[in-house]
């Protein structure tokens, strides 16, 4: 009988010039090229949501604290700020009242005004702020005051809506 120690040593001895290297990987590559579209964007936030002026008719009241909001614009050209009202006057609350306030009697003044107050027109945006440069990357905060001599009407609560508009360059 042949000595199976022998055959098996053998076999170990074969089986180690048969050894394998792995199989190298295939690869294949390619490229394209990123492109990256920033657009111009304007934002108009932080608008104070009302304000009110108080006095009897014949006062001159101005806003106590100013009407705030933040603009922000990546548009190197810059951005302009407007404000009109929405309607010719100011409704009154109650009910049948025949009495409004005209609109052009409320005045801003704003970073364009330089200190001066213009009068609001529902047909023409009044320029606020303007600005020949894109805003901060967080935002510039633009404030305006107003101001109305009250006009004789009954004791009311009068409202209107006045719309800004941020617009770049």
């Amino acid at each position: 009988m042949p000595d199976i120690r022998i055959a098996c040593a053998a076999f170990a001895c074969l089986a180690g010039l048969l050894h394998v290297a792995p199989a190298a990987a295939d690869t294949a590559t390619g490229n394209t090229e990123a492109i990256v579209v920033v657009t111009d964007e304007i934002t108009l936030t932080e608008l104070t949501p009302s304000f009110t002026l108080t006095g009897a008719p014949g006062a001159v009241v101005t806003t106590a604290s100013p009407v705030t909001m933040r603009v922000t614009t990546n548009n190197f050209a810059g951005y302009t700020v407007t404000v009109q009202p929405t309607t010719p006057n100011l409704l009154p609350s109650i009910a049948g009242s025949t009495d409004v306030i005209p609109a052009s009697l409320l005045e801003v003044s704003g970073p364009a005004q330089a200190g001066t107050f213009a009068p609001l027109n529902p047909g023409t945006p009044v320029v606020v702020d303007t600005k020949a440069s894109a805003s901060a990357p967080t935002g510039d905060i633009i404030a305006n005051n107003y101001r109305i001599t009250i006009p004789f009407v009954r004791p009311d609560t009068y409202t209107g809506t006045l719309n800004y508009i941020a617009t770049t360059l």
